[in-house]
């Protein structure tokens, strides 16, 4: 990845977001961007694809580099801002969290590029609370506030394991399709969209086994080949993605972070098979 100002048509980006002030329970994902980076170039591994791409070998992906969130103003609004400025040069954007509150802003600004916009979700929980300690923007409620507000035409979510009676009547309000972690993963085979795909992955869709650098720890999750599967077999044209709820403060030996390069590799090279 290079760093770039002026992003040519048809480029694959990352843009980081070290945003945590909506999380609940311990912050700590702002610090995620720079760590998922340097275990993205590890020398413990290498820059290929399962399927065999180099990804030395694309000539535009580009690093943006990570939005500044010193300067005073609105929090969302500057997200919204950045990675519609990305996208409205013709890029596929992947940002990398931060909590989950940031995808709400971020479908916010593909919302207005795209029409009829899919989502697939991957996370332990079904973030679809109205409101959570008070909070309406907290990384608990970003896809209420997606569904209300009609930014997207379909959700998926999958991976999850705390659908509570609240949250259930919230997806059924939203027409959400809910796959959880209880009733397996038979609906895998047969994941399908039609239309343009934001993939939304929250670490801790991942058993704590495979991932313990979340600060939900969730027993009964995904394993990492699941989610690798999902990557790999699901049918439809991925546009953006966001890797979210990586907290550096509670990994092991880097282990998380490294799952999380490894997601970030296979998602470039999905969304690179799209756009050639």
């Amino acid at each position: 990845m290079k760093p770039k100002k002026n992003i040519p048509q048809n480029s694959i980006c990352i843009l980081g977001i070290p945003f945590d002030q909506n999380s609940s329970f311990q912050q700590g994902p702002a610090f995620a961007p720079e760590c998922i980076r340097k275990s993205y170039f590890s020398p413990s591994s290498n820059l290929w694809s399962e399927k065999g791409l180099d990804l030395e070998s694309i000539n535009h992906l580009y690093d943006l580099g990570d939005i500044d969130f010193t300067k005073g103003t609105d929090n969302f609004n500057l997200i919204t801002h950045s990675v519609k400025n990305a996208i409205d040069q013709e890029c596929r954007l992947i940002c990398l969290g931060g909590d989950h509150s940031i995808t709400f802003p971020i479908i916010h600004a593909h919302a207005q590029k795209y029409d009829r916009l899919n989502i697939l979700h991957l996370d332990a929980h079904p973030d679809l609370y109205d409101s959570l300690d008070g909070n309406i923007y907290s990384h608990a409620c970003p896809f209420a506030r997606i569904m209300e507000q009609k930014l997207a035409a379909r959700l998926v979510q999958a991976g999850i394991r705390t659908m509570n009676g609240l949250q259930r009547k919230q997806a059924e309000k939203f027409g959400v399709e809910v796959n959880e972690m209880k009733d397996g993963t038979h609906w895998m085979e047969a994941l399908e969209f039609h239309g343009p795909v934001y993939v939304s992955i929250d670490l801790d869709c991942l058993d704590p086994a495979f991932a313990p650098g979340v600060s939900h720890h969730e027993p009964g999750g995904m394993t990492t080949r699941q989610v690798l599967d999902i990557i790999h077999q699901f049918r439809g044209k991925v546009i953006g993605a966001d890797i979210v709820e990586y907290n550096p403060d509670r990994d092991l030996n880097s282990m998380t972070s490294m799952v999380a390069a490894k997601l970030l590799k296979e998602l470039i090279a999905e969304i690179y098979e799209d756009t050639i």
